[in-house]
């Protein structure tokens, strides 16, 4: 937060010293003028941030009006700022980089005012889409975010200005975005134990469900296993669980069809966790799960609603630490 009003401070303090610059041989009425004029300028070839009105004082006043303004002086008719991501592509970074700061409502305003500025090209509007594709989907992206993408994703599938090829992309992600979300209750399936006995998710009594979708060999969830089997906040979480009440309960599931790897593998798992495989191959057929890497983890509360999504290690370490 303290580098968010920084950026704010430092945008706030350049229009100062413009109206301070002007100021002695321009009326106030007329600085303004001149203040309204620059903040539609269009500046070729570079990205310029725009002015925000000195009557907005508030940091949270400020912040709005750059989340709303933010690309108005971005000339999104010059494609050949496609190809200078040390300017488009850096200023989208530090565009999304202020979003987690404002509610709901106001981002997916601000996102669709985005959205809005890139259909003045059509080829425009197809690079902001796959920048929003890179840097809220993709599983290796540090900002992926389902929520921020969804009121992008359901103006994309509605766009003339997209080819049918890009609309199923983004129906198919739309699909999948919309399936277990933070707040909504998970899709059940059935997951068999090495012993071959069968139980569904929903089945499972526990406090809490920490579900990790993995595959054996897999050198990434091993080295997610062990962070995870070491974490303090997890090892508590779990030594909570007795005989009358389990607060934790980890569950690996393996979602593919090559059971003789898994079974040589299960030696080498935590001897405190759950493991499982899809027997029927459901969640894959049945497309119950986006799981678009290996391994993905999903936090559940006790009735199997979302807590955490395709989540981090991290944030699920904050988030028993806090109920510690």
């Amino acid at each position: 937060m303290k580098d968010f009003i920084l950026v704010i401070s430092l945008v706030g303090a350049a229009l100062l010293i413009t109206i301070s610059c002007s100021s002695s041989k321009k009326t106030q009425t007329e600085v303004r003028a001149d203040v309204a004029v620059v903040s539609q300028t269009i500046v070729p070839d570079t990205f310029v941030l725009p002015v925000i009105p000195d009557a907005l004082v508030t940091p949270d006043d400020r912040a709005r009006y750059l989340s709303l303004h933010f690309w108005d002086r971005f000339d999104f008719s010059n494609r050949k700022l496609i190809e200078r991501p040390d300017i488009t592509e850096q200023a989208f970074v530090d565009y999304i980089n202020i979003l987690p700061y404002f509610s709901k409502e106001e981002t997916d305003k601000s996102l669709l005012y985005t959205l809005g500025k890139a259909e003045a090209d059509t080829i425009f509007y197809r690079y902001f889409a796959s920048l929003f594709d890179k840097y809220f989907y993709d599983p290796n992206s540090p900002y992926r975010n389902e929520e921020f993408y969804l009121p992008i994703l359901q103006q994309l599938v509605q766009s003339p200005l997209l080819v049918e090829e890009d609309v199923s992309h983004y129906a198919f992600q739309l699909d999948m975005a919309l399936k277990n979300r933070i707040g909504q209750k998970a899709n059940d399936f059935h997951y068999t134990l090495d012993s071959g006995l069968t139980f569904s998710l929903y089945e499972l009594k526990s406090e809490y469900t920490l579900l990790m979708f993995s595959n054996p060999g897999c050198p990434t969830c091993e080295a997610v296993m062990e962070q995870l089997n070491a974490s303090k906040p997890l090892n508590a979480a779990l030594a909570l669980n007795n005989s009358s009440r389990t607060m934790l309960t980890v569950l690996t599931l393996y979602p593919d069809n090559d059971l003789s790897e898994w079974y040589s593998h299960l030696p080498h798992l935590p001897a405190k966790w759950v493991h499982a495989y899809d027997k029927g191959m459901e969640i894959n057929l049945k497309r119950l799960y986006d799981i678009k890497a290996i391994p993905t983890l999903y936090l559940l509360d006790k009735d199997k609603k979302v807590i955490l999504k395709d989540s981090s290690i991290e944030a699920i370490e904050s988030f028993f630490s806090v109920l510690q």
